[in-house]
């Protein structure tokens, strides 16, 4: 039980193809004695796509975490000023919400939490899963490396062949990669083979 005790936030973003992939992850961290809030972005709230219905999610995170997830600006506001959380992840994180917080953006329910979780300069952990992360998103990520208390899940192209810009993170490396970020460092390395 390496997290007993440890508040998560885990915020879903809309790479909705990775969704079955996460959820074990967060059910591990829950394992691991981890108290997790939940969090989802409005196109987790409200679409519904070959991968499942927002439905199917919003009860899989409920039936996981114990909690209705939050979506709105409103429910993830008193992340900051009350330090709800230890640590904050975000996985799936897509490339719209790479490029939206690496600047400054912050018009969604994940976004603002990511905000309000960060000025109590805590650490926040994103987990990549865009196709443009080796082209119009390579410069968002460059730029979230360099800020403090953002830590990344090691990512690599998860398919070269058929798309050679796509970058994905390894979803088993969730839970290791919280526990250096508690510690305030980097999971080595960044960067792995598919």
């Amino acid at each position: 039980m390496r997290l007993k005790g440890v508040r998560v936030g885990f915020a879903l973003t809309g790479s909705h193809c990775c969704l079955d992939q996460v959820m074990p992850q967060l059910r591990k961290l829950v394992s691991e004695g981890a108290d997790v809030f939940p969090i989802i972005s409005q196109t987790i709230d409200t679409t519904d796509t070959r991968y499942g219905t927002s439905g199917k999610w919003k009860n899989q995170l409920k039936d996981i975490t114990g909690r209705e997830p939050m979506t709105t600006m409103v429910e993830t506001e008193p992340i900051g000023p009350q330090k709800l959380l230890d640590v904050m992840v975000v996985a799936p994180c897509t490339g719209n919400t790479l490029a939206k917080l690496a600047n400054g953006i912050t018009d969604t329910s994940v976004l603002f939490s990511v905000k309000a979780h960060l000025r109590n300069q805590r650490p926040v952990v994103l987990a990549v899963s865009t196709n443009d992360g080796l082209s119009m998103n390579a410069k968002n990520i460059g730029l979230l490396l360099n800020v403090k208390n953002l830590f990344m899940v090691p990512f690599g192209q998860d398919n070269p062949a058929n798309k050679p810009n796509s970058l994905m993170a390894k979803w088993d490396l969730i839970t290791g990669t919280i526990l250096e970020a508690l510690n305030g460092k980097q999971y080595q390395p960044i960067l792995v083979a598919y």
